[in-house]
């Protein structure tokens, strides 16, 4: 089974609207440009970095560890490590990584680096596959999106029952907004998509998979933080970070849910996605309130605490259009019940 992987560029700051072109120079190293596209189309800048960057990062990244990841993954030593990562945060010109007393954890910028540190090499390897697969019989391919986050929980459940069933396919994954992955399945450009239920698409179809439980994320020393459970009157006159309409559904639970609690609440803030909604409950000292999946992506500074009450939910689907008739398609809806058994062991 052939997995690539289509990476977002959602983590370049919109307002220098800069571009980003990766060119594979050789086995070990690669350019990546950055264009200025709201002005002199001359202004671009480059870098060289090693792919050994990049797996050096992501080996880190996930043992939260230098010294576990130069020993246990890399077998390399950890002073090597250490100055390879200094290496790659002085070419970007941001620290990725802060030392903890446990190990190390991501910053900002390196929460938002390695998505596509990852997919980078899932290009780099799926190049590798296409070049080999070049001199062998074409395989069905099934494409799948997931909405931005959720990779983690249910694409390796997604995987296991199509590699299971169907081992000569070759999968195509996306991560992307909801509505842009509505948008994807009503073209046929994607065969299934983890998202939200979106309206006014009556050619797609629907398959509830999980009703997920809205949390209060603020920073760990918050004086609401002291609380086991918020009430929805405990974040008035604070700082309130939520999600923009790139989220309707989302955005329309938390207004609703803001409404029926009859509490008057201007945000002080917009967050595009989940990443960037903690990074500005971080960097204000404000609260939101965000899909208890978020949860797995919050650094140390940042915590999360039940609401009082009847909390709201948002829910989770797997979405597909009505008239695709592929046989793998097929296979995963009749699979669903074991989909979200396997998943719910990850969900937070």
């Amino acid at each position: 089974m052939l997995i690539r992987h289509e990476p977002k560029s959602d983590w370049l700051p919109k307002a220098s609207q800069l571009h980003w072109i990766t060119l594979l120079a050789s086995s070990s190293a690669f350019e990546t440009y950055f264009v200025r596209l709201d002005g002199d189309a001359s202004q671009a800048w480059a870098w060289k970095m090693e792919l050994r960057h990049f797996r050096y990062f992501v080996a880190v990244a996930e043992a939260e560890s230098l010294t576990l990841a130069a020993k246990s993954k890399l077998h390399i030593s950890q002073p090597s490590l250490s100055r390879q990562i200094r290496d790659l945060e002085q070419e970007i010109g941001a620290q990725l990584i802060t030392r903890t007393a446990r190990g190390v954890a991501l910053t900002p910028a390196g929460r938002a680096f390695l998505d596509h540190a990852r997919g980078i090499l899932l290009q780099v390897d799926a190049a590798a596959e296409a070049a080999r697969r070049a001199v062998r019989p074409a395989k069905p391919c099934f494409s799948m999106g997931f909405l931005t986050g959720h990779e983690l929980t249910w694409m390796p459940e997604a995987l296991r029952i199509l590699r299971d069933e169907l081992p000569n396919i070759d999968v195509m994954i996306s991560s992307q907004y909801s509505p842009l992955l509505a948008e994807s399945l009503s073209q046929g450009k994607i065969d299934a998509a983890f998202l939200r239920k979106e309206r006014a698409l009556p050619d797609l179809a629907f398959r509830l998979l999980v009703k997920e439980q809205l949390v209060v994320i603020l920073p760990s020393d918050h004086r609401l933080a002291a609380f086991k459970a918020i009430s929805p009157r405990d974040l008035v006159g604070e700082t309130f970070v939520i999600v923009s309409h790139t989220a309707p559904v989302l955005r329309a639970v938390i207004d609703n849910y803001l409404k029926r609690s009859r509490i008057n609440i201007t945000p002080a803030h917009e967050a595009d996605h989940v990443t960037m909604g903690i990074s500005l409950i971080m960097s204000t000292r404000g609260v939101g309130l965000l899909p208890a999946y978020a949860q797995n992506f919050l650094p140390a500074s940042v915590t999360s605490r039940p609401l009082k009450g009847d909390a709201p939910t948002v829910d989770l689907v797997l979405g597909y259009r009505k008239s695709n008739q592929s046989p793998v398609l097929k296979l995963l809806l009749s699979r669903v019940d074991e989909l979200v058994a396997g998943a719910s062991k990850n969900i937070r």
